[in-house]
């Protein structure tokens, strides 16, 4: 019988987390025992769905339990080495799992070469037209006091619409929601859309932090897999007619982990499948702008009938400017709008304004032309480096941040993953990125930014050698 003991200088969690694998080790939890639910947890021991989820979740990367959607968690296994299970704990002090992946990887004291991370770097961005907004702002007279609009800054939001021409969108001001980041947007449509338990489906692999997020909302995730040219469609159909979703969170263009792109065609299928069940679509197209490509999206197709789509300006002008939107159908928007004041009132109309003045500031069009060559060239570079050492990619978009790879002689990425973190180089195992968080996944996600450095290439080799 697992005891906690709130008054530990112990986390909730860690204590589950040991707990469980003593009661595994000891034999008094066998291979295929259900442990209870979230929920049943959470009340006999007192403590918060939130603390069950994490524990549960870390017990699931390090290869004790196994999630199946609609039944639950399952004990997977009884090998416990005494360097912890499947070798992801404790590297540099902390545990390589999910939640070392959201925070470690925003230190910059920490593992400086982040190959993995989801960012471009410093002097990529836009930095003259976001210094040059800056001084253009600070010369105004006007107010910087008081909150701003809660649907946010409304010249920023009439130019987004603007933009949208182009991507074959046709909005208006009521169809935009800024927000603190996509993260915002996105966990805003979470909270308006799912509940505790409901079956959600994503994309298997996906982007890790909305992952997260539902976890965190006690979400059963049914994973859409992915492939290098869009969507398992049929797989798509079957989850549908079984499990009954009302959402679907998906990345169609320039996917991260994967860097792939659904066609046109998949595009049409998934809002055929979507108007014939009902289902509502969270569209991340937060890499749009990095797309050399005038591809249409699920929003221009749907007309944001159904769909909602979430976008960003940390990708190409600064991540610290934490300025997103979301577009949806205006009733849609009223209600993102109450509960974005309910977590946070308003966004930052400073950040807000700033982000209009570098769009607006006449070389927006020339920086995003550059950005989009720079990063065709390293994709080039290190898709033909990591090929020339035997890597396998999972498709080849030459556009966007990320290339999905494996290699047969590195099957565990997690192992990998610990070795590099010792030589100052972060990678983005395979597992962070799954539904189940199974740790013997053999992809790594390279942000082709971060795969510049021989360091990398040397390493990889290194490890190739043993």
């Amino acid at each position: 019988m697992l005891q906690l003991k709130p008054s530990s200088t112990t986390p909730l969690v860690a204590q589950i987390v040991d707990g469980v694998r003593t009661l595994i080790a000891d034999g008094e939890l066998r291979p295929g025992t259900k442990l209870p639910s979230i929920r049943q947890f959470a009340q006999v021991h007192g403590v918060s769905v939130f603390t069950v989820v994490e524990a549960y979740d870390r017990l699931v990367a390090v290869g004790l339990l196994v999630s199946r959607p609609h039944s639950g968690f399952f004990v997977k296994r009884r090998q416990v080495g005494g360097a912890d299970a499947g070798g992801i704990e404790r590297v540099a002090g902390a545990d390589f799992d999910a939640k070392w992946y959201l925070s470690r990887i925003f230190e910059h004291r920490h593992l400086n070469m982040k190959v993995g991370c989801g960012w471009l770097p410093g002097d990529w961005l836009f930095e003259d037209g976001l210094r040059k907004a800056l001084r253009a702002m600070a010369a105004e007279e006007g107010e910087l006091g008081g909150y701003g609009d809660p649907k946010g800054f409304r010249p920023l939001r009439q130019l987004i619409c603007e933009s949208m021409v182009e991507r074959q969108v046709q909005v208006w001001p009521e169809h935009v929601l800024l927000t603190q980041g996509s993260s915002q947007g996105l966990d805003l449509a979470l909270r308006r859309l799912v509940r505790a338990g409901d079956p959600v489906l994503v994309d298997d692999p996906g982007y890790s932090n909305l992952l997260f997020s539902l976890r965190y909302q006690g979400a059963q995730l049914l994973g859409v897999p992915r492939l290098p040219r869009g969507y398992d469609l049929v797989t798509l159909e079957r989850l549908i007619i079984e499990h009954k979703p009302k959402v679907f969170f998906t990345q169609p263009r320039l996917h991260s982990p994967t860097g792939s792109v659904a066609p046109l065609a998949h595009l049409h299928r998934v809002l055929q499948l979507a108007e014939a069940h009902d289902l509502i679509i969270v569209e991340n197209d937060i890499y749009a702008d990095l797309d050399p490509e005038p591809r249409p999206s699920l929003a221009s197709l749907d007309e944001l009938h159904r769909v909602i789509t979430v976008g960003s300006y940390s990708k190409t002008i600064s991540p610290n400017l934490r300025v997103g939107y979301l577009m949806a159908h205006p009733d849609m928007v009223e209600d993102l709008a109450q509960l974005k004041m309910v977590s946070g009132l308003t966004s930052s109309e400073l950040g807000e304004r700033l982000t209009h003045g570098a769009l607006t500031e006449g070389r927006w069009r020339k920086h995003l032309k550059s950005l989009r060559e720079r990063l065709a060239a390293a994709h080039e570079l290190t898709a033909g480096r990591l090929v020339d050492l035997g890597f396998e990619l999972f498709s080849e978009p030459k556009a966007g941040m990320f290339l999905w790879a494996r290699h047969p002689a590195l099957p565990d990425t997690v192992a990998l993953s610990n070795q590099a973190a010792e030589q100052d180089i972060m990678l983005g195992p395979g597992h962070l990125f799954t539904c189940d968080l199974t740790p013997n996944n053999p992809w790594l996600r390279f942000n082709v930014a971060f795969s510049l450095e021989d360091r990398l290439y040397s390493f990889l080799r290194e490890q190739l050698k043993r």
